[in-house]
């Protein structure tokens, strides 16, 4: 959903999500990552390898994961640093490679705890 959001974001920008934490994230690109994340849940419905409510989750682990990112994105702003690490320069440092699955993986491991996770075909 990363991916997606990013280059529809660039395509057809618009207002931005939030400004202040994250400025150059758009509610375009926000919503095309929750989409794509239900278009391939939808999918692995559709191909029985899990049930329907993979959509939901998928939906769910996106925005989980774009919590992630503004909240590493937060942090960074907090201390007053542009970059995590001088690592990978221009990208944000390492950290902003894995905060969207950090918050995913997070996510994950609560709903794991809740219902049989993933869900099976009926």
């Amino acid at each position: 959903s990363d991916v997606l959001g990013y280059f529809a974001g660039r395509t057809f920008g618009g207002p931005k999500f939030w400004p202040r934490v994250s400025p150059k994230k758009t509610w375009s690109g926000t919503l095309a990552g929750w989409a794509g994340a239900a278009v391939i849940g939808g999918f692995f419905a559709w191909q029985g390898i899990a049930g329907g409510e993979i959509v939901g989750i998928s939906v769910a682990i996106a925005i989980a994961g774009q919590f992630g990112d503004i909240a590493e994105s937060a942090l960074k702003r907090r201390m007053g640093v542009k970059d995590s690490s001088s690592i990978l320069p221009g990208h944000g440092g390492m950290f902003d490679r894995f905060d969207a699955m950090m918050g995913a993986a997070l996510f994950l491991l609560l709903v794991e705890q809740i219902i049989d996770f993933p869900p099976v075909p009926v």
